[in-house]
């Protein structure tokens, strides 16, 4: 499994923990919907990198190993759905923060549902095309030098963040994908010193749910 992979995990995963935990937020429960806004406030973040990293540093280094223009226009147009999605989830998230009851969390429950869908058929567009792609060019000075300039879009404290994200309730291939990319050392040695925040501020929101 490519890191890439991995972290679609985490995206899919959160996305169907928040489709979980506003189908029975009800009308009350400020203190939940503030967690579920934390945890929110990192997935947008996360899914917003992931994506301006793969447009800016992925795209020009898989175009140098031989991948058609004509497959990022694809991804380009998904990625323009996802985006019109993740920001009308948004605006139903900040609108159930901003006066919590039952029919904001419907809204924002039904937008984070139309997110998913979009979400993951551009996912597994992706994953279709690119795992077997990633696998054969794993150790070429291109895919390496690709991995080199994302890891330095992170600083350590967000680092620490970012880990601790793609680990919350990962799967064992998941977590063995993760390894394969980053040494198991460095991402326990990272988690643990720099995951605080998330350990704090957003783990509380899925303490006790699973991704359906």
């Amino acid at each position: 499994m490519s890191f890439n992979r991995v972290v679609h995990g985490a995206i899919l995963r959160d996305l169907d923990r928040f489709t979980e935990a506003l189908s029975t937020l009800g009308g009350g429960g400020e203190r939940r919907v503030e967690q579920l806004s934390a945890a929110w406030d990192n997935f947008q973040d996360q899914l917003t990198r992931h994506h301006s990293g793969e447009h800016s540093i992925a795209w020009p280094a898989l175009r140098k190993l031989g991948i058609s223009d004509g497959l990022f226009t694809q991804f380009d147009a998904e990625h323009e759905r996802m985006a019109a999605a993740l920001e009308s989830a948004g605006e139903a998230m900040r609108s159930l923060r901003g006066t919590p009851s039952a029919e904001r969390a419907n809204a924002a429950r039904e937008a984070v549902a139309a997110l998913r869908a979009i979400t993951a058929e551009h996912l597994d567009h992706e994953d279709a095309e690119l795992e077997p792609f990633f696998a054969e060019h794993e150790r070429t000075p291109e895919m390496k030098a690709m991995r080199h300039e994302f890891q330095r879009e992170y600083t350590l404290p967000e680092t620490g963040t970012y880990f601790s994200w793609l680990q919350d309730g990962a799967s064992r291939d998941e977590l063995a994908g993760l390894r394969h990319t980053v040494p198991g050392p460095v991402v326990s040695i990272i988690t643990r010193i720099f995951g605080g925040k998330y350990r704090r501020t957003i783990a509380p929101a899925w303490k006790g749910q699973r991704a359906s």
